[in-house]
């Protein structure tokens, strides 16, 4: 017999344990190099973890809801395909893993519905077209031409279906290093051939988000036969409670999300400061260059990264925003980690998560805009990295993603600051032109600033807003990307 040990992997240079949520197969089972057998948690996400071997799972050594040191042993695998196993803890399935029929169970947990392409104001609106579908003849294969490895239940799913490898490939994966997974077969089947567009409900996201919500039907009542224990955070918004009382337990993410908020009320002593911007010029030069900045980089220029750029520059003026308390110390920090709050799923149904860009304040505006979409994307599609999440010192949160004109953000700990901007609407205002006051439409948005009284005083922090709303204002039209 061959067995391999297989150990809690490494997540981050700051992580030094993990929590087994849960294993996606069972002692006996075929498994396949790459393919996910496992989920764990750390204090900053949630990952999937591969097989490092193809062979039998023969014992199971860590059980949902253990904390393993990082190294530490989980599971053996015995690579032998024909050894006898039946002493290392269940009765193996010794059949030829490439010929085997999977169980009909989800390998990999679908990814938060990602949000269709951004709307930037509330007046514009987009539908993404269904995917098409690819020609080719190749029955589905282990591997891809891209590398990319496809597990026995999406391959049984795809040939069931009549899917060819070529249109295998051309589906986009929401699970880890992008690989395909039971539910993005799923939807690609159900839009498949269809020469109709669909249109995704817009999800909260780290872009402007000044977008207009999708409107979308409200999902069917909860059935009374089923249990609420059953029912998780996720399903918050599946309609009205058939009981007087409706009990939703609380996944693991809504959990960390409420112990940090309130540790950081209980830390923090929170003053919010609001301004308003008229941005008009910003929202006329993005509108100049949008199209051609998609179309010579493949993403949307929202305004998400001219907020950033603004705010980055204010930072550089006012450095005290830029640290953090550690008990009668203030740590100020020279580079600046933005952080971007992403509200993921549907109306932010499936939890928040803040992920870092680090270094930006030694970034252009472009490379703002390409850090924010690559991030957000990562967030949507679960792919974020303990290190993506660590080491902000700065966050920047979109309540006008779902149409709201202002907010009283709560201070991401350690940090001492976070800068809030709404949905941008076009207003009547009151101008002065050579001496004469008229009235002119014009872009505006309201912006917010919650920040920690213990080092920030109102007029520090409300010089702060001023700055950025200065910044905002003087936006050169005529300047480049």
């Amino acid at each position: 017999m061959a067995r391999v040990e297989m150990v809690m992997p490494k997540m981050g240079e700051s992580i030094m344990e993990g929590t087994v949520i849960e294993w996606t197969k069972s002692v006996g089972d075929v498994i396949e190099q790459d393919e996910t057998i496992l989920e764990i948690a750390t204090d900053k996400v949630d990952s999937e973890v591969p097989a490092p071997e193809s062979g039998i799972l023969v014992e199971i050594l860590a059980e949902a809801g253990d904390v393993i040191e990082v190294g530490k042993p989980i599971a053996i695998i015995e690579t032998d395909m024909d050894a006898d196993v039946s002493a290392g803890g269940g009765d193996a399935k010794k059949a030829d893993a490439a010929d085997e029929a999977p169980e009909e169970t989800e390998e990999e947990p679908a990814a938060a519905e990602e949000a269709p392409e951004e709307t930037e104001t509330e007046e514009e609106k987009e539908d993404a077209p269904a995917p098409a579908a690819v020609e080719g003849d190749t029955p589905p294969q282990r591997h891809g031409s891209d590398g990319r490895f496809f597990s026995p239940l999406v391959r049984s799913i795809a040939e069931k279906e009549g899917l060819s490898q070529e249109e295998l490939e051309s589906i986009d994966g929401s699970g880890s290093q992008g690989r395909v997974n039971k539910q993005d077969v799923m939807d690609y089947l159900e839009n498949r051939g269809s020469s109709k567009t669909t249109s995704k409900p817009a999800a909260a996201s780290s872009g402007s988000g000044l977008s207009k919500p999708v409107e979308k039907s409200a999902p069917a009542a909860a059935s009374g036969s089923k249990d609420s224990s059953e029912i998780n955070a996720g399903e918050i918004h599946a309609g009205r409670p058939v009981e007087n009382v409706q009990v939703i337990k609380m996944d693991r993410m809504r959990k960390v999300i409420a112990e940090h908020m309130v540790k950081s009320k209980q830390t923090s002593a929170h003053v919010t400061t609001f301004g308003e911007a008229d941005v008009t010029n910003l929202v006329k030069f993005r509108e100049r260059n949008k199209d051609k900045f998609y179309k010579e980089n493949g993403f949307k220029l929202t305004f998400t990264p001219f907020f950033i750029e603004a705010t980055i520059q204010a930072l550089r003026e006012f450095p005290l925003m830029n640290s953090s308390v550690n008990g009668d110390e203030i740590h100020m920090k020279r580079d600046i980690n933005y952080g971007i709050a992403v509200a993921l799923g549907e109306s932010g149904s499936g939890g928040l998560i803040v992920p870092v860009i680090k270094n930006a304040g030694d970034m252009n505006l472009y490379g703002l805009a390409r850090s924010t979409n690559e991030l957000a994307g990562k967030a949507r599609h679960k792919k974020l990295s303990p290190d993506d999440l660590a080491g902000g010192t700065f966050t920047l949160t979109n309540y006008g993603s779902v149409g709201n004109l202002m907010g009283t953000p709560i201070i991401n700990q350690p940090q001492v600051a976070i800068f809030g901007t709404g949905i941008i609407q076009k207003r009547p205002m009151v101008m002065e032109i050579d001496g004469n006051d008229v009235i002119a439409i014009r872009h505006m948005v309201y912006l917010s600033m919650s920040y920690d009284h213990r080092i920030i005083d109102g007029a520090l922090g409300g010089a702060f807003v001023q700055r950025v709303k200065q910044l905002l204002e003087e936006f050169d039209p005529n300047r480049t990307i």
